[in-house]
């Protein structure tokens, strides 16, 4: 197989010709950097001392502030770590392009290669042993000399196809002089090992061990226009902005076209919390189409009024202590849930009324470190699952099924001894990253004490 390759060239000046390099910090704690396009806006807003910069003029939605060296989601608004390193030089260059060295005969093979005395044997002569050998040999010297390594699959497997390729990888690459040194890939350990009855624990300070949720219905008794009137403040007077729900201005009447709520088009209202201005049509409408259940949500700034609960189809969540540590928690125990949610039919509140829906991957264990924040989490959860916010029905994002059973916006880790996915441990921000993914939805703390009243 042919394919092209290409060479870049950077000035002197730019990011790469001063060996500065932005990365990002990874789920697995390790550092992946930026594309170059990306590093070299990073680097001119830093060196202009911008506080920050915005990637969504390059097609990205994240934000990178300098003061904290953090990269930003903007929708999520989860955070990560960067970083600006200064030991990777590109090399100086000048000249015309260097020759091929390989001459195009009818095989395509490099010259000397299974021809003349003293030359290489052919790589066709080689059988699987002797290619494992060489490409093992290279890498441990390799590995002596501190070469990073790359995982090759199946260096030892079955298949006499892929530690062959692995093997004339190694030696067509280290003949050009490039770094190279195979390794085994690291094992995927989704499970724990086995725990008995006897070894399960119950989490102090959380009655009981399991939850089960159905279908709660919204308080009936309240048009839409009674529920918004509690989050709302008329404007006598409307700013001259457009309204972001119709994008009609403020001052002109709503330009919502669907059915017609039971208010005046020309009425504008505050939200009392945020402080922003819409049509009351525009918020009836946007009520009337979501959840019905008592609460409404700021489209422009996502502020939460009353209590927001979700789609969430029936099920059970399981949750107790396992007496196995997390890879970067090894100081304590760890929180095993299992959800599980069986396939049914949906609801009037589910994209397709009185259609069936399934329920892939049931149950589905998830872990969190049984320490101070791990609990804490663990009991806005269970917050979260009540309100019906943890999974929902829709398209699968990984499988492009529809009609089925999905994560709704709160990551959960379903990898325990290993981080391949992504979805594992060590990730020393994902607490964090979770807390803020349930403030999002609206709970908080304060949630916690809601619920006991």
């Amino acid at each position: 197989t042919i394919r092209p390759v290409r060479r870049s060239y950077y000035d002197p000046s730019s990011a790469p010709g001063k060996g500065v390099v932005w990365e990002w910090e990874n789920d697995s704690g390790t550092w992946t950097p930026y594309d170059m396009d990306v590093g070299i806006t990073i680097q001119r807003a830093y060196e202009k001392q911008h506080p920050w910069v915005d990637l969504s003029a390059i097609g990205f939605c994240y934000v990178i502030d300098f003061a904290t060296m953090g990269q930003i989601n903007r929708q999520t608004q989860r955070k990560r770590r960067v970083r600006r390193r200064l030991d990777m030089v590109y090399p100086l260059v000048s000249g015309t392009l260097p020759k091929s060295q390989f001459s195009a005969g009818a095989s395509g093979s490099p010259p000397g290669v299974g021809s003349g005395k003293g030359s290489r044997p052919s790589l066709g002569t080689l059988n699987r042993s002797h290619l494992q050998r060489l490409a093992i040999a290279q890498s441990r010297v390799l590995i002596a000399s501190g070469v990073p390594t790359v995982p090759v699959k199946n260096l030892t497997g079955s298949s006499p196809v892929n530690p062959a390729l692995a093997g004339i990888t190694g030696i067509l690459m280290s003949a050009a002089g490039l770094p190279v040194c195979l390794t085994r890939p690291p094992k995927l350990v989704l499970h724990p090992p086995p725990v008995s009855k006897s070894e399960i624990q119950s989490i102090p300070g959380i009655s009981h061990s399991c939850r089960k949720t159905t279908k709660k219905q919204a308080k009936k008794g309240k048009t839409p226009e009674e529920v918004l009137k509690k989050y709302l403040q008329k404007v006598r007077h409307p700013p001259d902005e457009d309204c972001t729900i119709c994008m009609e201005r403020l001052s002109a009447p709503s330009g919502y076209k669907g059915p017609q709520p039971a208010v005046k088009p020309d009425l504008v209202g505050k939200l009392v919390k945020c402080s922003h201005v819409f049509h009351l049509h525009c918020l009836v409408a946007m009520y009337n189409n979501g959840n019905k259940d008592g609460s409404l949500q700021c489209p422009t700034c996502k502020t939460i009024y009353g209590v927001k609960t979700g789609t969430q189809p029936p099920g059970k969540m399981e949750y107790h202590i396992i007496p196995h540590a997390l890879p970067g928690h090894a100081d304590c125990k760890t929180i095993r849930i299992i959800y599980n949610i069986p396939p049914g039919v949906q609801g009037p509140e589910h994209p397709n009324p009185g259609k069936s829906f399934t329920a892939r991957g049931f149950p589905r264990h998830c872990y969190l470190p049984d320490s101070e924040k791990g609990r804490k989490v663990l009991k806005l959860l269970l917050v979260a699952w009540d309100r019906r916010l943890i999974f929902a029905i829709g398209t699968s994002s990984t499988t492009g099924e529809s009609d089925t059973v999905i994560w709704n916006e709160i990551h959960h880790k379903t990898e325990f001894g290993s981080n391949l996915t992504g979805h594992g441990y060590p990730d020393i921000n994902y607490l964090d990253n979770v807390l803020a993914e349930l403030a999002a939805q609206g709970i908080t703390e304060e949630s916690l004490a809601q619920e006991k009243d």
